[in-house]
C-alpha cells in the first residue's frame, strides 16, 4: 500500500502565492508510484482538498482526515510547503503535534524561534568562526522612538525588515538617516509580519545561499552554495521572483578552505538551533576581511524549479524526487 501524503499549500500571509508554486513543483517531482499525494490548501477561511472532479473537499480539523468518496482517508505525513503563517511560524507544526501528524520541517518551537530574527542571532552568537550584523530589534511600543533609537547604536546604511517576515516583503535599504523613519513604518506594517521590526548594519560583501538537510543515515548534508547577484538595490522580492533580475551561480565560486568553513558554520546552526528536514541558510562573505556573516536561515525554502535548493539538489548529481523521497522517508523514521 502507498504512503498517503498530505502536500500543505497556501497560507495566511502574502507568500501563499509563493507556497502554491513550490507545492506544484514538489508534486511534479514526488515519486507517485510509492506515494499517493494529495495537495492540500490552507487558507483562512478553510483547509480543503480539490478532488479530480472539482468538488472542494474540506479537512476534518479535529484529526486532519478527509472525507472522499465515503470512505476516511487518514494521512501518513504531512509534507509541508506553506512559506510564512501558519506553516513556517510554528504553528501548523504545533498542531500537526497534537492530532500525532508527523510532517518534514522542524518541529513548532524551531520553527517559531527561527522567524524571529533577532532572537535567532541571539541564539547563534557565540558560535565560531561566524559575525552577525550589528542590529537594533523594535517593538511596538518603542516605534516612536526608533530613530532615536537605531542611529544611536548603528551606522548608515542600514537594512529595515520586518523581524518575523520573508521573501524580503516589507524590507528596505536605508541610505540617508531621513529615509529611516518611513523605513521603519513600513516593517511595522507590513500585513502578517509580527509587531517586531529589526535594523541591521549594512554588511559589504557577497551574498550566497545554502541548503542543509539530514539524510536517511543521520548525516548531515551541505549542499553546493549559490552565490545571488541582483541588479536591484539589494536581493528584494521582485528580485526573488521576477525572472531576468538576478544571477544565481550554483555551485558558488568559493575556494575549498572557505567551503570547508562555511560547511562546519551552517552544520553547527542546523545542530544549534534543532533544525530538521531541509533549512537554506543565507549569508554574506565581507569584502577584504574573509568574513562569512549569518543573514536569516529558512526553515521552509522555497521549491520552484528555479529556487535555491533545486538547483544544489541538481548540482550534487542528485534528483529532486531522490532527494524529496529522503525527506520524507526520514519524517517517517523520526
Amino acid at each position: 500500500m502507498k504512503t498517503k501524503i498530505a502536500l500543505i499549500t497556501g497560507g495566511y500571509t502574502g507568500e501563499a502565492e509563493v507556497s502554491f508554486k513550490s507545492s506544484a513543483f514538489v508534486y511534479s517531482q514526488l515519486d507517485h508510484d510509492k506515494y499517493d499525494i494529495y495537495q492540500i490548501t490552507i487558507t483562512q477561511d478553510a483547509w480543503f482538498y480539490v478532488s479530480d472532479s472539482g468538488i472542494k473537499c474540506p479537512i476534518n480539523k479535529e484529526d486532519f482526515t478527509l472525507l472522499l468518496n465515503d470512505s476516511i482517508l487518514k494521512f501518513d505525513l504531512a509534507f509541508i510547503m506553506v512559506h510564512g503563517s501558519p506553516g513556517e511560524d510554528g504553528r501548523l507544526q504545533s498542531y500537526f503535534d497534537l492530532v500525532g501528524m508527523p510532517y518534514t520541517s522542524c518541529d513548532a518551537l524551531t520553527s517559531a524561534l527561527t522567524m524571529n530574527k533577532g532572537y535567532t542571532k541571539a541564539i547563534l552568537a557565540d558560535i565560531e568562526h561566524i559575525n552577525l550584523a550589528k542590529s537594533v530589534l523594535l517593538f511596538d511600543t518603542q516605534r516612536a522612538e526608533g530613530v532615536s533609537l537605531v542611529e544611536e547604536k548603528l551606522s548608515l546604511p542600514y537594512f529595515v525588515k520586518p523581524n518575523a517576515g520573508g521573501s524580503s516583503i516589507g524590507m528596505t535599504k536605508v541610505k540617508v538617516a531621513e529615509e529611516l523613519q518611513a523605513a521603519i513604518d513600513k516593517a511595522f506594517d507590513a500585513e502578517n509580519t509580527g509587531s517586531q521590526v529589526i535594523i541591521e548594519e549594512f554588511v559589504h560583501g557577497r551574498e550566497f545561499s545554502e541548503g542543509i538537510y539530514r539524510n536517511i543515515d543521520g548525516e548531515l548534508i551541505v549542499l553546493p552554495a549559490t552565490e545571488v547577484k541582483t541588479t536591484r538595490e539589494f536581493f528584494d522580492f521582485e528580485a526573488k521572483y521576477i525572472p531576468g533580475l538576478t544571477e544565481e551561480i550554483t555551485p558558488a565560486d568559493l575556494n575549498e578552505e572557505q567551503q570547508s568553513r562555511i560547511a562546519k558554520i551552517l552544520k553547527e546552526i542546523y545542530v544549534r538551533l534543532n533544525c530538521k528536514g531541509m533549512v537554506r541558510i543565507d549569508f554574506f562573505l565581507e569584502n577584504d576581511t574573509d568574513k562569512f556573516y549569518f543573514i536569516e536561515i529558512n526553515t521552509i525554502p522555497g521549491q520552484t524549479p528555479q529556487s535555491f535548493i533545486p538547483q544544489q539538489v541538481r548540482a550534487t548529481g542528485m534528483t529532486e524526487q531522490e532527494f524529496y523521497g529522503t525527506l520524507i522517508e526520514v519524517a517517517l523514521k523520526r
